[in-house]
């Protein structure tokens, strides 16, 4: 009797295990971080308050990064949308994926192009593992919502749920209908008019439906062009005195707008009780714009450009209670290392070798960050906005085929066209206004040395071949 007792006892236990294992691994799923990456479109360094500018009204992204640990030396992997989402979607720096920039890469006129670029790539390789496939490997609901750009759709990229993206980089409008029928962003009408607002209605019914664990991608067309303007916030800017050249007013309600829709976001998660348990960054895909739209000082010039004002974005991480809020101002950082941030995070090491680092030892356990170089590679031309005010090199183009390295404190610019450097010290010189090429030679040489290595490690396609169509003029 006792002995058939202790076999049904055991019976019972052995049918309860998978009960119990199936509940321990439903809470474990129920407890992994939410995850929601927010990449503007060209914001600029300082184009919100968190980074010092007085004239833009962004509330909500401040109370965001005053909970969170800010870089003010954060990078975009590259100086406009197209390369740069690449890298942070695939982990790889440009060489790998090579896509350099937006449609052509022989941009401006042929005349002034001395050399012929490399052919540049416009489709993100399915070859490539992406971030949104590896979370939902790991269980993750994936939505993409709003500007994706690297292919005619973001559900072949791992992603669940498709909000508006697609391959265009911008909308022809802002209202109804934001685009022709050759170029229409793909979004179901609601309550909203203005496509901003529109996304974020959508992302909401998203948030308001979704089970945890999710990985939302936010990426809104906003604030890239076209300029079309909240009316109803136009009255705030008009005679709003300028700060540091930003005067733009109607630029401006675009900002304020995005950072409504982002406030509206934060409240639902917290309505939601998910916003605790939710791992945010916060970035732009480059550099903001230079001159009439907006500026970026100190920071020498803007989008399109590989200056600090095209290359350095506003940047910061916030994961509640687990990492400190703060400023960190010595600590360079990439777009590349939110993909490995993130494999970490999740508690995933299967992925291949990735070209950034994950910070998340340096955010929660504050270890010292490792030291290392940046590089970007743009064997292309991409043609000036205005001649007549700008600061690239020339001002005839935003980019001539080069690469950048950026060690320690110092940065080197090449140029394929003249094999002409530049160097600058950004410790002294954020600017970057004093050329030392030709004053500190060792690290010139030095720098240069390293670069030419990185060129091997990733097969850097290096332009050579000259245009026929060239014609040198006075000087050059």
């Amino acid at each position: 009797m006792k002995k058939d007792f202790l076999s049904i006892v055991w019976g019972i236990v052995i049918l309860m295990v998978p009960f119990f294992s199936s509940c321990s691994l439903s809470h474990e799923r129920q407890t992994k971080p939410n995850i929601i990456l927010i990449n503007i479109d060209d914001m600029g360094w300082n184009d919100v308050s968190f980074m010092g500018s007085k004239y833009y009204d962004t509330p909500h992204i401040d109370a965001l990064a005053d909970q969170g640990l800010v870089f003010t030396q954060g990078y975009a992997a590259a100086s406009n949308c197209a390369p740069s989402r690449a890298s942070i979607h695939s982990g790889k720096w440009t060489t790998r994926h090579q896509i350099y920039t937006v449609a052509n890469s022989d941009r401006g006129k042929a005349s002034n192009r001395k050399l012929i670029p490399i052919e540049n790539t416009t489709v993100l390789d399915k070859k490539f593992t992406t971030l949104s496939q590896k979370l939902k490997q790991q269980g993750y609901t994936t939505c993409h919502s709003g500007k994706w750009h690297l292919s005619n759709d973001p559900l072949g990229y791992g992603f669940d749920v498709n909000i508006a993206g697609g391959p265009q980089g911008a909308p022809r409008s802002y209202y109804l209908p934001f685009g022709n029928k050759k170029n229409q962003i793909k979004i179901e009408k609601g309550k909203s008019e203005y496509l901003t607002d529109l996304i974020m209605e959508k992302t909401l019914l998203f948030l308001e439906e979704v089970n945890t664990p999710f990985f939302l991608n936010y990426s809104p067309y906003a604030v890239h062009t076209p300029i079309h303007p909240v009316d109803s916030l136009l009255y705030k800017y008009e005679n709003k005195p300028p700060y540091k050249g930003q005067k733009n007013p109607e630029y401006a309600t675009m900002v304020e707008n995005l950072d409504r829709n982002i406030g509206l976001l934060v409240d639902l998660l917290k309505k939601r009780d998910l916003f605790d348990n939710t791992f945010i960054v916060f970035t732009s895909d480059n550099g903001g714009y230079y001159g009439k739209i907006t500026m970026q000082k100190p920071l020498r010039a803007g989008k399109g450009s590989y200056y600090e004002g095209g290359i350095r974005v506003p940047f910061f991480f916030l994961w509640k209670d687990k990492i400190s809020p703060g400023k960190d101002t010595q600590t360079p950082i990439s777009h590349l290392d939110i993909f490995p941030t993130l494999m970490e995070l999740t508690g995933d090491d299967s992925i291949e070798k990735l070209d950034g680092h994950s910070l998340l030892p340096l955010m929660t356990e504050k270890q010292a960050a490792v030291e290392r170089s940046f590089f970007w590679h743009f064997p292309i031309y991409l043609q000036g906005y205005d001649i007549k005010d700008n600061e690239n090199r020339d001002s005839l183009f935003r980019t001539r085929p080069g690469s950048v390295i950026r060690k320690g404190d110092w940065k080197l610019h090449y140029y394929f066209e003249d094999k002409d450097a530049e160097l600058y010290n950004l410790k002294d010189d954020i600017g970057e206004r004093n050329n030392l090429a030709e004053i500190h030679l060792d690290k010139k040489q030095e720098l240069f040395d390293e670069l030419n290595a990185w060129w091997d490690e990733t097969d850097a396609p290096i332009p050579t071949a000259i245009n026929p169509l060239y014609k040198p003029v006075i000087n050059d």
